[in-house]
């Protein structure tokens, strides 16, 4: 029997791409999108499932349980990117982006626990951010969801060892997806004291749009499903954009925190 895999978000950009690439490769793959109905000529199954919503969570846990009697991996990578000065981001945008970056995925993971023990074994992957390894400027919520993820894995794992069940995190740096189509940014204000956050703006949806193809991610999660003993952290992107992760833990953090003012000119 091939391995079932339950990706959240696998409607289009890296959750997508993980998608094909696992079914491709013989996976059993279910993705998950709140208006799954528009997806009937997928490559692989969608099936309705709101990260924010923890009785659509259950349904949709139950529904692949139910059809394969088992879920081998689950793979969190629904998100929601977020730009702005964090004094200008209203509450409920901070709230909606902790609610699918951070909440979403430990609802989804409680949901599936319960069934991966039953079988003694399992393989949960949060698709995190090189973000989310440093406080990046007017993308400091965006920085600070996927880092909480990123932390949680580690505590999640010790807890986790006894049954079997393996968790790791992979951290993507930017990659061409449609991320910034579903972002919130605060609004540019000629009033807003921020007057370097459209210049900070225009250079993240440019590296976007720059950006390597996703499939990269989708080799490194094939490559993490089949390793026995998965490693809690995984980078993938540009050259620059991992070795940062490294600099941050060598350098003095004024000296970093100096790096990041120049890189962004401000």
């Amino acid at each position: 029997m091939s391995k079932v895999v339950l990706i959240t978000g696998g409607s289009s950009g890296i959750g997508k791409s993980i998608g094909e690439y696992l079914t491709q490769n013989s996976y059993t793959v279910y993705g998950t999108s709140r208006s799954a109905e528009k997806y009937v000529n997928h490559p692989f199954k969608i099936i309705a499932l709101d990260v924010k919503n923890v009785d659509s969570i259950k349904k949709a846990v139950a529904q692949v349980v139910l059809a394969e009697g088992k879920i081998d991996v689950l793979i969190n990578n629904a998100g929601v990117g977020i730009t702005g000065p964090i004094e200008e981001i209203p509450a409920e945008e901070i709230q909606h982006n902790f609610d699918t970056n951070f909440f979403g995925p430990i609802n989804v993971i409680k949901a599936v626990l319960p069934e991966m023990r039953k079988h003694n074994s399992g393989l949960i992957i949060n698709i995190t951010s090189i973000a989310g390894f440093m406080g990046l400027p007017y993308r400091g919520i965006y920085s600070a969801s996927k880092g909480a993820l990123e932390l949680l894995t580690e505590a999640f794992r010790i807890e986790l060892k006894d049954f079997n069940i393996n968790m790791a995190n992979i951290a993507p740096g930017d990659f061409a997806t449609n991320i910034a189509a579903g972002r919130y940014h605060a609004p540019l204000k000629d009033t807003s004291p921020y007057k370097k956050y459209g210049s900070v703006l225009n250079d993240i949806d440019e590296h976007v749009d720059n950006s390597s193809d996703p499939i990269a991610v989708a080799k490194q999660v094939l490559k993490v499903i089949e390793t026995k003993k998965p490693k809690i952290h995984y980078k993938v992107g540009a050259f620059m954009q991992k070795f940062s992760i490294v600099l941050k833990f060598i350098l003095p953090d004024s000296v970093y925190e100096k790096m990041l003012i120049n890189h962004y000119k401000l």
